[in-house]
């Protein structure tokens, strides 16, 4: 490629296959591997990123528990390996591009709540991340205050009434309640250079709002 980028350990794809798959030009995909780089060595230097490792890079502590780490883990995880690949990263964070296609954070926000991925979102998942997210906030709801959340939500967003929500009445729901797509934004994404904040997949300045989809 007549460039001093070098292939991770995990990676057989060129970049520029990368890059068509996603809103990455090539020298983005090339810069973006520096990210990848310090994160698949913060524990151990094998080229993978492994789930202690993705803990680290969100909260800055790699043993704490979190369902939603576990689960944005899961997704980037195409191969269900328990690592995450270069290719895997790359494909996986292009959702969370400012270009990326509504329809797409709406279908990726759609599987992060379909916990028992059954091909809807039961009450019960909904309280489950409720409660992940609110953990991870240092945030405290009494149990109506989120029982009411639930309910509005499904009042919403459960057109045909039969206690779960389906991918089309999810859409519809996302489609009127934008603040649901929030947190699947990554503004500096845009503008790629090799200077990084640290990895967080969720809004540092609007934690009371993590929550504000539900609402």
């Amino acid at each position: 490629m007549g460039c001093a980028w070098t292939k991770p350990q995990s990676c057989c794809e060129d970049p520029s296959v990368i890059a068509d798959q996603t809103c990455f030009t090539v020298r983005e995909v090339e810069a973006l591997y520096e990210l990848f780089r310090k994160l698949s060595s913060s524990i151990i230097d094998d080229g993978f990123i492994s789930k202690e490792e993705f803990q680290l890079g969100l909260f800055g502590n790699s043993k704490k528990q979190s369902l939603f780490a576990d689960r944005i883990f899961d997704m980037f995880d195409f191969k269900h390996d328990g690592v995450i690949e270069f290719g895997e990263f790359i494909k996986s964070l292009s959702i969370f591009h400012p270009n990326t296609p509504q329809s797409e954070k709406i279908a990726f926000a759609f599987q992060l709540y379909d916990l028992r991925q059954t091909k809807y979102i039961g009450r019960d998942e909904v309280k489950e991340m409720i409660m992940a997210i609110l953990n991870e906030s240092d945030l405290i709801l009494s149990d109506d205050i989120v029982q009411d959340i639930i309910d509005k939500t499904f009042e919403e967003a459960d057109l045909n009434g039969d206690g779960k929500i389906d991918m089309e009445e999810w859409k519809e729901f996302a489609s009127q309640n934008p603040t649901v797509l929030k947190n699947l934004t990554i503004p500096y994404l845009k503008d790629i250079n090799t200077t990084f904040p640290s990895f967080i997949l969720r809004s540092e300045a609007d934690d009371d709002e993590l929550y504000g989809g539900f609402e």
